[in-house]
């Protein structure tokens, strides 16, 4: 007997907000799979107005709730029958984030939920890593955001540490991260990678995916410390125009894509790893998860 269903989660971040729905696939006897079945990016980037002015401006809280509506009807037309709605750090740090939620609820239907940083580690972990990890290996895990990174040590399977941090790529675009916090990151990251002779890191988030895509390495491949600092220097000698006019990189993608780069480099620097792998997950594929065995577990109980 085959059942498939569609999930929906939307994630709300720093840099962009995201669509993703997901065929939910169960087969008497098989592992559930869980297929991507549509994705929609809209770059509201609600950081750059929390992390300067500590409130989201009228414009993007409009453009938030018409956003929120087209996402109600797309799910409305490909029939989701769950979905869940996390907004991150710029969202919990916004003077007014409790009450442009409530706007967008009383106007679009959508409920929102507010997650904090070791919540959003906790739903990124959680995407099935088994599927991209060696299970005899140590990972960092790194989530790069716009207003936060989330850095989990992964252990033969198990996830041993997670910690969010304050830096971010459109904070770090603002010049809004502090040298302690640097500092503060290089002695968690040494603290908990010492114990172990050799760490890989574990990149996700679409500025790895996008450099991923980039260097035309098959799916699994790893991307090497030697690759990511060439091409991190590379970017660095075209201006933000050319970036977008002879790289081909979206306009809200080019400004971000360096200081995404120099968080990477830095865990792997700090970790002593030689290699970036790109499983190409993030929270809104922890989100389809959660929703999923939520709902198994109360329909057990």
């Amino acid at each position: 007997m085959l059942s498939i269903k569609k999930y929906a989660a939307i994630d709300i971040g720093s840099n962009a907000v995201r669509l993703l729905i997901s065929n939910i696939i169960e087969q008497k006897g098989k592992p559930v799979q869980f297929k991507k079945n549509s994705l929609v990016r809209v770059p509201i980037r609600l950081g750059a107005d929390v992390f300067i002015k500590n409130k989201i401006s009228k414009e993007n809280t409009q453009r938030m709730v018409d956003t929120m509506l087209a996402f109600n009807l797309l799910m409305k037309s490909h029939k989701v029958v769950k979905y869940k709605a996390c907004a991150t750090s710029a969202m919990r740090e916004s003077e007014n984030g409790r009450k442009v939620v409530d706007l967008i609820l009383k106007n679009s239907g959508i409920s929102i939920d507010i997650i904090d940083g070791e919540e959003e580690a906790a739903i990124i972990a959680a995407t099935d890593l088994n599927k991209y990890i060696d299970p005899d290996k140590t990972y960092l895990y790194v989530d790069v955001g716009g207003g936060s990174t989330e850095f989990t040590i992964i252990d033969r399977g198990n996830q041993v540490v997670s910690r969010s941090f304050k830096i971010g790529t459109v904070r770090l675009l603002n010049d809004m991260v502090l040298k302690e916090t640097w500092q503060e990151l290089e002695k968690w990251i040494g603290e908990h990678a010492k114990g172990y002779d050799k760490i890989d890191v574990l990149g996700s988030g679409g500025n790895i995916n996008k450099i991923f895509k980039i260097s035309g390495k098959n799916l699994g491949k790893p991307l090497s410390y030697f690759y990511m600092t060439s091409y991190y220097n590379t970017l660095q000698t075209y201006s933000y125009e050319e970036r977008i006019t002879e790289l081909d990189l979206n306009q809200d993608r080019a400004d971000v894509i360096i200081p995404a780069m120099r968080i990477y480099l830095s865990a792997m620097k700090w970790s002593g790893a030689k290699n970036i792998y790109v499983p190409k997950i993030g929270l809104a594929d922890g989100i389809i998860k959660s929703i999923y065995y939520d709902t198994v577990s109360s329909n057990t109980q």
